[in-house]
């Protein structure tokens, strides 16, 4: 019953090719924020809670020639004077300048460059399905291979123009007596904002054309997702996707109703960004950044302009108020995403927390070990956030990145005894503890290779289900207890001590005599 394929990305590895070690795989990301649509940037997911849970017609008109309106060339290519993508540095000495006019300290620099070449790996390990989020950020990476960056846009452009590419009266006709899945699937907005962004920031624009109708059925989605609020007092995904594909549209130049940004300003000023039990530093960050973009745009008045920049100082407040002692913002994950903010704002070369912030990342660089994770990272590295994609000008790039890839390395030569316990919490599960039980296991084995090595209690074997997702496996279902996305719920991993393992079940390696907790909960 477990229904995981082996997991190549869940392994320890070392780089070939490159000089960094990377271990483990995959976070998921939240807000689940994903789902669990189809997690990072699952659907643009959202990077802070690990394992934690999956699982956000818009009224937008196109800027111009009506609401369907394909996209012009000019628009695509077009670039202020101000020109590219903000940089930023810390308090580190500048000492390496992309290509782009953007300066990064010199260790900043280096990780990025490394970080850069394991993340193109990844993304050419074949079987992996593509991810825009990984594309989003080797698009804004300093160092390129065009070669093989043109190859993951097409497997991008065909996952997607497949799916998207038909307008949403051809897809709801039915086929053989069935509706095309798309009208009635759970929206994947945080994906498919992901996809437009990374077609944003391709050097040359692609054709204008074909995303005509991937912009409509993200309209679509956001008016579906927000369909949920009504019914659940939320999105039917999460505000993080949401956001996210509001800030899409606006870096498209796409004009966003009114009302459609006021949706976003009340949860934002009635701090109904969290969920139960976890911090609210991602979805926080992405709405930000929407505001920001959208405050910039030449249709927002004078009043509504001044209340989307209260908005963002409310959230650089906040987040700065998340940053703890070690410079984390929220957790590691999170980290990446708010420092963003300071980017897309300007902010980043004025605030102290901001180089406090890039200095716990450098120390926690370890932790991001799936391409989807690796490319939140990476963006926050080279000084670069999803804002700056909207003035991103097409030059000469540098095309001088080779891929580094991954080798499993052997585990340890002795076992290790961890304790398993898992809580069911919930009115509906026939006890609280369903499973409680010493697992031994060799030594520097994963997470999820504790579970496939659980022994049965009693009469009963131990039993897990994953879903395959672009931050490596996520935990669904433990001991026939199924959690269920559309209810909030999800399987929370912890220590001993109750406190979040702030990894997935992938890259978690628990050490002898610990104990871990798989619990039930709602978010």
């Amino acid at each position: 019953m477990h229904r995981v394929p082996a997991p190549t990305r869940g392994s320890r590895g070392r780089a070939v090719g490159g000089s960094a070690v990377v271990q483990g795989v995959g976070f998921l990301l939240f807000p689940f924020s994903p789902f669990l649509p189809r997690v990072p940037s699952l659907l643009g997911i959202s990077p802070s809670v690990v394992q934690s849970f999956g699982l956000q017609l818009l009224g937008v008109e196109g800027a111009r020639g009506g609401e369907d309106a394909p996209l012009s060339a000019a628009t695509a290519a077009r670039c202020p004077p101000h020109a590219p993508v903000l940089g930023c540095t810390h308090s580190l000495p500048p000492s390496s300048r992309g290509p782009w006019g953007t300066e990064a300290p010199a260790e900043a620099a280096a990780a990025a460059r490394a970080l850069g070449a394991q993340l193109l790996g990844l993304a050419m390990e074949p079987g992996q399905d593509a991810d825009p989020g990984v594309y989003v950020g080797l698009r804004l990476g300093s160092e390129h291979d065009l070669r093989l960056e043109q190859r993951y846009l097409q497997r991008l452009q065909d996952a997607f123009q497949g799916r998207y590419g038909r307008s949403l009266h051809a897809a709801s006709r039915p086929t053989h007596g069935h509706r095309h899945r798309n009208t009635d699937s759970m929206p994947e907005t945080g994906r498919l904002a992901l996809y437009l962004l990374g077609l944003r920031a391709t050097c040359p624009p692609p054709d204008p054309a074909p995303q005509r109708f991937p912009v409509t059925w993200l309209k679509y989605y956001l008016e579906k997702d927000w369909a949920g609020s009504r019914q659940h007092g939320h999105p039917l995904t999460s505000y993080y996707q949401y956001s996210l594909g509001v800030l899409a549209l606006c870096v498209h130049h796409k004009r966003v109703r009114e009302e459609v940004i006021q949706r976003l300003l009340v949860a934002e000023r009635h701090r109904r960004f969290g969920h139960a039990g976890g911090s609210a530093v991602d979805t926080e960050a992405v709405a930000a950044l929407a505001f920001a973009c959208l405050e910039k745009e030449k249709h927002i008045g004078a009043g509504l302009a001044a209340e989307l920049r209260a908005a963002v100082h409310r959230a650089r407040e906040r987040l700065l108020e998340a940053q703890s002692a070690d410079g984390l913002i929220g957790n590691a994950f999170s980290t990446p995403v708010a420092m963003q903010v300071f980017i897309a704002t300007d902010t980043c070369r004025t605030q102290p927390a901001y180089g406090r912030a890039m200095a716990a990342l450098l120390q926690h660089l370890d932790a991001f070990t799936s391409a989807a994770t690796m490319a939140q990272a990476l963006l926050a590295l080279n000084g670069r956030s999803y804002l700056g994609i909207a003035s991103m000008q097409c030059q000469e790039e540098l095309d001088t990145l080779t891929p580094a890839f991954l080798e499993p390395l052997p585990p340890g030569p002795h076992n290790v005894t961890v304790r398993l316990v898992v809580e069911c919490p919930m009115p509906e599960c026939p006890q609280q503890l369903l499973y409680d039980s010493l697992v031994p296991v060799p030594a520097g084995a994963s997470l999820l290779d504790l579970l496939r090595a659980a022994p049965p209690q009693g009469s009963q074997n131990f039993t897990f289900e994953t879903q395959d997702t672009a931050y490596g496996p996520f935990l669904t279902s433990v001991q026939g207890m199924t959690a269920w996305p559309k209810e909030r719920h999800y399987w929370q991993l912890l220590s001993g001590l109750g406190t979040s393992l702030q990894m997935g079940v992938a890259d978690y390696r628990p050490e002898d005599g610990s104990t871990v907790i798989l619990r039930l909960s709602k978010w």
